[in-house]
């Protein structure tokens, strides 16, 4: 009967993610959740699932990381993994004693429908502990999204599950976003300066980058308290870092539209805490807006320590001009860090030839345009590019660098061009995870870092191997 049916061809040619410029949704949520205080996140799907993720953050942040795990097999895949769900929990619960216990979802469980809070209420409701910790749970299944969909996903989780209304209070919000341990660090130590109290959201400058132990902790000292994420609905007002966000394919998402609020978004639109949203803070023309803000909220002018900052950051722009006018670059990594950075060159004189991301939000472009208003329209902005095409496009338009993470070096050594290391991961040099990006200090070491690649270069490939300059 199908002898003369038809042959339908598709003619839409397809090219497979090769090495992809992004990470999975649960990496992002779990480093969201390590940024709480006594959390132990819980990866309710396979093992390897946890373990890659435990893997890839020990071999940047250089620490511990503790990740649980559900623990699928064929049978969980069949029936369903609330039984593992369940023993998951129990067995957290016993052996960390957690102030929290955080669930987040990979492609397996979210594949075959898996209601993760159904589970935890059943939980609740049938546990005969006296005591349990607190609960969030947040969907990440990594066929849709990043990793930077996964971190933000768990930051507006968190809040929704913990934030309360209430009398308006004179501290401030502040969702930093997926930067280094030190860049929440050096946050902390400006909003101590202006004397702003304040929650951050999430803060996992202690957890994932912590002092050396006398002992093994199970889990690491710092990380925001629930208390501190309840008086979030209370606020006087939120600064969130990024403009394209959480804008990603994750949870049914469609290109430009937001069906997820973030937390900050959430804040506002239920308890009317006002938000100031703005991209990264690297650069001078960023960072004034972000100092900008500090000032409206607080009523206090900048100290004169980042005045200080900020006018040896112009002069040193002044001094490194010559050394990168007009030079070529390359730039990868999350959507929010590569608008940052590309402003941040556009700044300086460096032409960015290309900016390149994984993720899926197809806003890259406009972005860029919207913070590069004079060169904007020439940088060619990639969403869904992996590192095979980045490396393809730049055999063919020949950058002076790459800026980026270090998922990219084989990239730079085939060119032989100098990459500058920056966001996440880095996994082939110590300290990765105290790189600084944000305020002046943080420009002030990027655009050092960015100067002295060029000049090294220039130096390493020069017939008389001058040593002064």
């Amino acid at each position: 009967m199908f002898e003369n049916a038809p042959i339908i061809k598709s003619t839409k040619e397809f090219t497979a993610t090769r090495n992809a410029c992004k990470l999975c949704a649960p990496l992002g949520a779990s480093v969201a959740f390590k940024g709480i205080r006594g959390c132990v996140p819980i990866i309710h799907g396979s093992q390897g699932c946890a373990t890659y993720i435990r893997r890839y953050l020990i071999s940047h942040f250089k620490e511990p990381v503790d990740i649980a795990s559900s623990n699928f097999t064929e049978e969980a895949t069949v029936f369903g993994g609330g039984a593992n769900c369940d023993r998951a929990i129990t067995n957290v619960i016993s052996q960390y004693k957690p102030e929290v216990v955080a669930l987040t979802t990979t492609c397996l469980s979210e594949t075959i429908g898996d209601d993760v809070k159904m589970y935890v209420h059943d939980y609740k409701r049938n546990s005969e502990l006296k005591d349990l910790p607190a609960f969030v749970t947040a969907s990440t299944p990594s066929y849709q999204g990043s990793h930077m969909d996964g971190f933000h996903e768990a930051v507006g989780a968190a809040i929704k599950a913990f934030a309360k209304g209430g009398e308006k209070g004179t501290h401030l919000n502040i969702f930093p976003g997926f930067v280094s341990t030190e860049d929440l660090r050096q946050l902390k130590y400006l909003l101590k300066d202006y004397g702003i109290e304040f929650v951050m959201l999430p803060d996992y400058s202690e957890t994932l980058d912590n002092p050396i132990w006398e002992s093994y902790k199970r889990i690491p000292e710092g990380g925001t308290p629930v208390s501190a994420i309840e008086t979030c609905g209370s606020a006087a007002a939120s600064v969130e870092f990024g403009t394209i966000l959480n804008s990603g394919a994750l949870s049914g998402r469609v290109k430009n539209t937001r069906l997820s609020a973030t937390g900050a978004e959430y804040l506002q639109n239920e308890f009317g805490v006002k938000n100031y949203r703005m991209p990264l803070p690297i650069g001078v023309k960023n960072t004034d807006r972000f100092y900008k803000a500090l000032a409206e909220i607080s009523g206090k002018e900048m100290p004169a320590r980042y005045k200080g900052e900020r006018g040896r950051l112009i002069d040193s722009y002044a001094d490194g001009h010559k050394y990168i006018f007009g030079k070529k670059a390359v730039v990868y990594g999350e959507e929010d860090f590569v608008v940052a950075m590309t402003t941040f060159l556009d700044e300086i004189g460096v032409d960015v030839i290309l900016a390149a991301t994984g993720g899926e939000s197809g806003r890259l472009a406009d972005q860029i345009k919207a913070n590069c208003p004079e060169r904007g329209e020439q940088i060619l902005a990639k969403n869904m590019f992996d590192y095979e095409k980045i490396k393809e496009w730049c055999q063919e338009n020949k950058p002076d660098l790459l800026v980026g993470n270090s998922k990219a070096y084989y990239i730079a050594r085939e060119l032989e061009v100098p990459i500058v290391r920056c966001g996440f991961p880095i996994h082939d040099r110590i300290g990765g995870q105290r790189i600084k990006h944000l305020g002046y200090a943080g420009t002030q070491e990027l655009f050092d870092q960015v100067v002295n690649a060029m000049i090294q270069y220039k130096q390493d490939h020069s017939p008389v191997g001058y040593k002064y300059m």
